[in-house]
């Protein structure tokens, strides 16, 4: 959420208390007159606690709020009980937009949300819809045509703070009206703060280097610390392939998709402002069963924020395990443009840019343009939400195989219901 003035910052996302409080209060603020725009509503927030103003006696409307202050009176606004539905419904919106802000205030949304449901549902309906064009010797040409319905409960354990997750999954191939697979607990595992860390345990999803290196699941745990500004990420488990449809790794090492060994990594992330995020990392994968050999990978990125609207993305990752074959390397870079919310009807984005991902380089890649690892070539992609919580995406990708230099291209289209 961009920073806005107080003044319109609270008349537009906090007109909570007019729904319990009158307008007769005084005004507190020798700088809010009587006939400003505002006056209603800044006199009816500051009566019932929401806004307090400065020391001095002033409301100083003119300056740019932090995040933490709209933080603190999101707060303030959780705390009321006697709220309207709409209204409650706002503050709850706020509160999940301010999350962060409100845990590091000691303030924990989960205790908002406890007060009316111990367990929340959420998931999605896609449909996916993609068509790769490439040379025999690439694999041939293949479509996919799917739906998958995916659930994702979340369970608030008393009041510690922790929480209980999961996501099952069920796939069906729309081309030959046949089940994927069965129904499959793709995570499972708990959340939750633990001597000033954050705590993962169990199946837990695991996230580096902005999607390049990993995007997947793990059996084990991560632990994150830090500050504001700088983040460590520490993790530690056993990793299996053998559920994703992508190839890579296990198929560049002559095991088809399956490998299976243990998943270090450790990833450091800093933020320094609102514009610039940096992050490096190490992730490995040692002991890989039925192959004489590990994975050692290196890598670095960040991403710039030119303005609201236009954002540069880049990353770089290199294996330094010894192969004797010169597929180690990726990297992607990419310009986007304004950006799809679910949550917002009408929003859109797009984006283009270049993806070299070499056999060796990376384990679980997240992309969804380029083919697999093993690919290079230029994407390009745009998003929109014609309703709340309806993203449609296209994309595609032209390239060619990194090792055989054939030509290659993908399109893909991807529906999402969230709920």
């Amino acid at each position: 959420m961009s920073k806005k003035t107080l003044v319109s910052a609270i008349t537009a996302a906090l007109v909570v208390g007019a729904a319990s409080t009158t307008f007769a209060a005084a005004n507190p603020f020798s700088d809010v007159p009587a006939d400003s725009w505002a006056y209603d509503a800044v006199t009816t927030l500051a009566a019932d606690g929401v806004i307090d103003g400065y020391p001095d006696g002033t409301y100083k409307g003119q300056n740019t709020m932090t995040r933490y202050e709209m933080a603190q009176i999101v707060a303030r606004a959780m705390a009321k009980t006697d709220l309207e539905k709409a209204d409650k419904a706002l503050v709850d919106k706020l509160a999940a937009e301010f999350a962060e802000e409100l845990d590091n205030l000691g303030v924990r949304v989960a205790d908002l949300e406890k007060k009316s449901d111990n367990v929340k549902f959420g998931g999605e309906l896609r449909y996916r819809y993609y068509d790769i064009d490439r040379d025999s010797r690439l694999g041939g040409d293949e479509t996919h045509n799917k739906v998958l319905f995916r659930l994702e409960p979340k369970a608030y354990i008393g009041n510690s703070g922790w929480t209980a997750n999961a996501r099952i999954d069920y796939e069906m191939d729309l081309s030959s009206d046949e089940d994927e697979n069965d129904v499959e607990v793709d995570r499972a595992y708990v959340e939750g703060p633990l001597f000033g860390t954050t705590v993962t345990a169990g199946r837990t999803p695991v996230f580096t280097a902005q999607g390049l290196v990993f995007d997947d699941r793990i059996s084990g745990a991560t632990v994150a610390f830090g500050s504001e500004d700088f983040t460590a990420t520490l993790a530690a488990g056993r990793y299996n392939n053998g559920h994703k449809d992508t190839d890579g790794l296990g198929t560049a090492l002559g095991v088809a998709k399956d490998i299976t060994g243990e998943y270090y990594g450790l990833q450091l992330d800093y933020a320094p402002s609102e514009q610039l995020a940096l992050n490096a990392g190490y992730t490995a994968l040692k002991n890989i069963e039925n192959i004489d050999a590990d994975a050692n990978i290196w890598y670095i990125g960040g991403s710039y924020a030119f303005d609201k609207n236009v954002k540069l993305v880049a990353e770089y990752a290199q294996n330094t395990e010894d192969y004797n074959w010169d597929q180690d390397q990726a990297w992607t870079a990419e310009l986007q443009y304004k950006g799809a919310n679910p949550a917002d009807a009408g929003s859109w984005g797009m984006y283009a840019g270049y993806r070299q991902i070499d056999l060796l380089s990376v384990i679980a890649p997240t992309y969804d343009d380029i083919i697999s690892a093993g690919y290079k070539g230029a994407v390009v992609g745009a998003s929109y939400v014609p309703a709340e919580n309806i993203l449609a995406t296209i994309e595609y990708f032209d390239g060619e195989g990194t090792v055989s230099g054939q030509d290659a291209s993908k399109f893909f289209a991807n529906v999402d219901f969230f709920f």
